[in-house]
């Protein structure tokens, strides 16, 4: 534990860790901010000197994630070409899965307070879902213009449907529910890799 007057490095990431392994072994029922710093091991106040309170917290915690997967789709027109569509779109859209992302979702939307936060920050311009759908909807595109994905295929419509089921299953997860990752896993390969579609490496 960080002894009184020593400053902590990387104090967001290292309390915003401590909050998703305490949701993802616990349950958000027990997302404290006393659990939060004993679980990152250090002082108790600590939370509170660099937020405004718990709600603030998971508001900015769920806004970082959110941001973090945005960056990661907008890394996507850099993959265009590479691997196969599918697998490129998984690499993105199953992150907002992992560790305890279903979790802090319901978190905050069981928290009326943060839930308006994050309402306001994504309303203001902070990346979210609009984000990832429009670099989804550009690597679409991208891709389709090297003819990995079919004519057929709308890329803002697809990255919609994708990023919406995504939406959805976050927002409705609960825990012990079935892993939601197999069914966005097929979803995307339903909409840009169907049957002998470029984007689907040859059969053995």
């Amino acid at each position: 534990m960080s002894p009184r007057g020593v400053a902590t490095p990387n104090v967001r990431e290292r309390l915003f860790a401590a909050a998703e392994r305490v949701v993802e072994r616990d349950g958000p029922g027990a997302l404290t901010s006393r659990a939060v710093t004993t679980e990152a091991g250090c002082a108790k106040g600590l939370l509170h000197t660099h937020f405004a309170g718990l709600d603030a917290f998971v508001a900015e915690l769920c806004l970082d994630r959110f941001a973090r997967t945005a960056a990661r789709a907008r890394a996507l027109s850099r993959l265009a070409g590479q691997d196969t569509v599918a697998r490129n779109l998984d690499t993105v859209v199953l992150a907002l899965f992992d560790a305890a992302g279903p979790a802090l979702s319901g978190l905050a939307m069981s928290r009326a307070a943060a839930t308006q936060q994050i309402r306001e920050a994504l309303k203001g311009g902070a990346p979210g879902f609009n984000a990832m759908e429009e670099a989804i909807t550009a690597y679409l595109a991208a891709e389709q213009r090297l003819g990995r994905v079919a004519e057929t295929v709308d890329p803002s419509t697809a990255a919609l449907a994708i990023v919406g089921t995504a939406h959805h299953l976050l927002m409705t997860g609960r825990p012990g529910a079935d892993d939601p990752r197999p069914t966005m896993t097929r979803l995307v390969t339903l909409l840009v890799e169907g049957p002998g579609l470029p984007g689907r490496p040859p059969a053995a």
